[in-house]
């Protein structure tokens, strides 16, 4: 089939492989449903009505993921759509063939034994490894492998939640960027592939049906209310993650921080139960009326202690994401505000409704995709009568994080360091270049000490105006352009009497070998220079970095972005 694929144009080749892409992402979607739950439920008929196993297994299941994580793996695979986005933006949409398993594996043991986090960014990085691979595998170009990549991601959210549009605008929103329309049918014929190997081998029932109550026009004050309240949810998710997690990572053994974590984990299990695993089982009788006879605090407990035991999961040495417990966290905080309203106030508003918005709302806010939430929870929820309301409370907790943080909780650590592709085409179009690939080293280098005669020599081997100054160890003193020397140059009474020190010039500006193209940029602004030099941190001359050169590949990198 590789053989047959190379010959057909890679547009045409493109579509098979989405298709095969999806089939076998659906699949991989649900053996990781049917592993959590077949876990799941041998451990809770083994432990049935003993509460005090949530103490000990979540950490032996984070136990187990840590030892195949560091003994077989030997790789690190958390933070797997973060990682995605750091496959595009540097590795060239290249994504280790482990992945296309570890994660799927480690994921399921992890949350099979009550580790709190969710199933979909493991998904997602297994099914954007399955497209890696399969794209490589293929001898794709990197931009056909960037959306395979894409297919695979997107079929990995549809198979997991069957919800083919949702799993089309996660691509688009989260991963990638100036996608064109030719681009879109690969993403779609991926999504609905996985969605019908998911519905062929699980049914169409989804895990949040509910009896959702017609839109009331009166209650549109309410859901903007709870489109701030979720705002306030993300920022307090959102920076409560991050801080957590720079505060576990300051220990650096890997058995303590299981060890802490999993005390920690325990605990909070065993004092607040909905905390075990991804805790949908839970938003079942919240989403139907059954959890009436439960007072307000105990969930508003869950909805701060979620992010805690979600936190602990993952620095134990658990592999989940955040995507499930934004969710979660989102029907909760839903739940609380509509009790909130029903028992404190006049108002009357459907508990159910608000359940199933407040998990849009908080997705956009945390994630920071409002397309995504709003048609993600319609799919799930089996209609569309909740469209207006998810449109309501989606914008206004995304618009209100956006005041706040620019970054989602996937882009937030890898933007700081300048390797996030956006979809602002600039941005895009600077992270794409590699400043090590547009190098050039055919300058004629001369020593600082050399004659004026050496230099003339030099002048008369190169094709090059410019000529780089070096020292006895090879490192960068300055530079000498043809025009310095143009007056004597023809003097050869000055040719034993003049040096090169005599007409270098110092760079106004330097650099640095895997400097990134946006910093290369402010340099080359800053100093108003048409040349700069490449050197290494020792000073060792590796050659000069040109404005020309940057702009044609600029113009060359922009095309290929734009194309249709």
């Amino acid at each position: 089939m590789r053989a047959l694929l190379r010959k057909v144009p890679e547009s045409t080749a493109l579509l098979v492989l989405s298709v095969i892409t999806g089939l076998l992402c659906g699949g991989a979607a649900v053996l990781l449903k049917w592993a959590i739950h077949t876990i799941q439920h041998s451990l809770m008929s083994w432990h049935e009505g003993v509460h005090w196993a949530y103490l000990v297994l979540p950490g032996i299941g984070m136990l187990f993921s840590l030892l195949i994580v560091k003994y077989i793996i030997k790789d690190s695979i958390g933070h797997g759509v973060t990682k995605v986005l750091q496959a595009v933006s540097k590795n060239e949409s290249r994504i280790k063939r482990h992945n296309c398993w570890s994660s799927l594996v480690t994921s399921a043991i992890t949350i099979g034994f009550g580790g709190s986090v969710g199933a979909e960014a493991p998904i997602v990085y297994t099914g954007a490894a399955i497209g890696s691979n399969l794209g490589r595998y293929c001898g794709m170009s990197y931009r056909g492998m960037t959306l395979l990549l894409g297919c695979g991601a997107a079929g990995a959210v549809a198979g997991i939640f069957n919800a083919p549009l949702a799993g089309v605008l996660f691509t688009l929103e989260i991963l990638l960027f100036n996608l064109s329309m030719s681009g879109i049918l690969p993403l779609l014929l991926s999504s609905i592939s996985a969605t019908l190997v998911s519905y062929l081998l699980l049914g169409e029932e989804s895990a949040f049906a509910a009896t959702v109550a017609p839109f009331n026009v009166h209650n549109v004050p309410f859901y903007l209310v709870l489109g701030v309240f979720c705002g306030l949810c993300a920022l307090y998710f959102l920076r409560t993650t991050l801080w957590m997690e720079d505060l576990l990572g300051r220990l650096k053994n890997p058995f303590f921080k299981w060890s802490l974590s999993a005390v920690a984990l325990g605990l909070l299990i065993f004092f607040f139960p909905p905390l075990y695993g991804e805790g949908y089982e839970f938003l079942s009788p919240l989403l139907n009326g059954g959890l009436a006879g439960y007072p307000l605090w105990i969930f508003v407990m869950v909805l701060l202690f979620k992010v805690f035991s979600m936190t602990f999961t993952n620095a134990g040495g658990g592999v989940g994401g955040t995507f499930g417990p934004t969710l979660f966290m989102g029907a909760i905080a839903g739940y609380v505000l509509s009790t909130a309203l029903n028992g404190f106030t006049p108002a009357s508003v459907p508990v159910s409704n608000f359940v199933l918005v407040g998990m849009a709302g908080l997705m956009a806010g945390v994630m920071q995709a409002p397309l995504t939430a709003i048609f993600l929870i319609a799919e799930i929820s089996g209609g569309y009568e909740l469209l207006v309301p998810l449109i309501l409370t989606s914008a206004t907790a995304y618009g209100f994080t956006r005041i706040f943080e620019k970054y989602s909780i996937y882009t937030k650590r890898i933007a700081a360091s300048g390797e996030l592709l956006t979809h602002d085409s600039d941005q895009a179009v600077l992270t794409l270049m590699k400043a090590d690939s547009l190098v050039e080293t055919d300058f004629t280098p001369v020593r600082i000490d050399d004659s004026l005669r050496t230099l003339v020599e030099a002048v008369s081997q190169s094709s090059r105006h410019l000529f780089p100054v070096l020292d006895s160890r090879g490192h960068f003193q300055g530079y000498v352009t043809l025009a310095d020397i143009r007056q004597d140059m023809f003097r050869t009474d000055l040719y034993d009497q003049r040096h090169v020190y005599n007409y270098m010039r110092s760079a106004p500006g330097y650099i640095n070998p895997g400097e990134h193209m946006d910093s290369v940029m402010r340099t080359f602004e800053k100093t108003g220079a048409w040349n700069l030099p490449v050197v290494a941190p020792d000073k060792t001359y590796l050659g000069f970095l040109s404005k020309s050169k940057i702009f044609n590949a600029y113009r060359e990198e922009l095309q290929g972005i734009s194309h249709d």
